[in-house]
């Protein structure tokens, strides 16, 4: 049985795929988009608007449990998640007319989303490798003044908004990293589940927006839900027991080396 591309009768392999990709989630909080989608890409030849589109809806399912978490403990500063959907929302829709009004299946737009998604990821990467040097930098003095802060949130949101869209990954580890440097004195589990809190709706709305592209395999995402619950339970309850500093420098050696293949395709 196929559907878009899959051979479904390799289901148990997605369910594994889904546990590591949820474990890894657990464990550092980082590893949802920009590793599911390279994944789904690489080891499984989903094609490439599939994968970042079924990657955002499930995104947007696992990380809603973030939410309730998060918001429980008061760690989502609301007035943040507002700015940065005032510039994600609508770049977000932009892009999904954009991809409209194109052949996402050609040689050119494949070649584009894997290009972009490989961008994506080394970037990741650094911001993985380097989050607590910027967070330490940052933490010295503002780099923009206070009264652009409001302004450059809206901005990063227009960033995360398209980059998401196109290539499911930006949301985590980018989006952490760029809040811990635009605002230093927020505690990073305010700034993780801000983050989160952000990053459902968006994911959740390029998600529906991929949707109406064709661009979903639910089938496939049912397997990956299947295996990532587990994996995040499981992840979470490691993290303490993990040294976290070798695994994020593991996860970022593995993410520059899928990025730069991608990049060179």
């Amino acid at each position: 049985m196929h559907f878009n591309g899959v051979n479904l009768s390799v289901n148990y392999y997605f369910i594994l795929a889904g546990f590591v990709v949820g474990f890894l989630v657990g464990l550092t909080g980082v590893g949802g988009g920009s590793l599911m989608t390279p994944i789904l890409l690489i080891f499984f030849n989903v094609k490439a608007a599939v994968a970042v589109g079924t990657d955002l809806l499930y995104a947007s399912i696992t990380k809603s449990v973030g939410i309730f978490a998060h918001g429980k403990l008061g760690n989502i500063e609301w007035s943040i998640v507002k700015l940065l959907s005032i510039g994600s929302i609508p770049a977000s829709i932009a892009t999904i007319f954009f991809l409209k009004t194109i052949d996402i299946d050609s040689s050119t737009a494949i070649s584009a989303i894997k290009f972009w998604l490989g961008v994506a990821l080394i970037v990741t990467s650094a911001a993985v490798l380097f989050r607590n040097q910027l967070k330490q930098l940052s933490s010295k003095g503002h780099w923009i003044s206070p009264g652009h802060i409001p302004f450059a949130t809206v901005v990063l949101g227009l960033v995360l908004g398209g980059l998401v869209t196109l290539t499911s990954v930006g949301a985590g580890a980018l989006g952490v990293t760029a809040l811990i440097m635009l605002y230093p004195k927020q505690k990073i589990t305010t700034i993780v589940g801000t983050d989160i809190a952000h990053a459902v709706p968006l994911t959740l709305i390029a998600g529906l927006g991929h949707a109406s592209l064709g661009t979903i395999d639910y089938p496939l995402l049912g397997m990956l839900l299947i295996g990532s619950i587990p994996g995040i339970y499981l992840g979470s309850h490691m993290s303490s027991k993990v040294a976290e500093h070798w695994v994020r420098i593991a996860l970022a050696a593995i993410l520059i080396f899928v990025g730069i293949k991608l990049v060179l395709h």
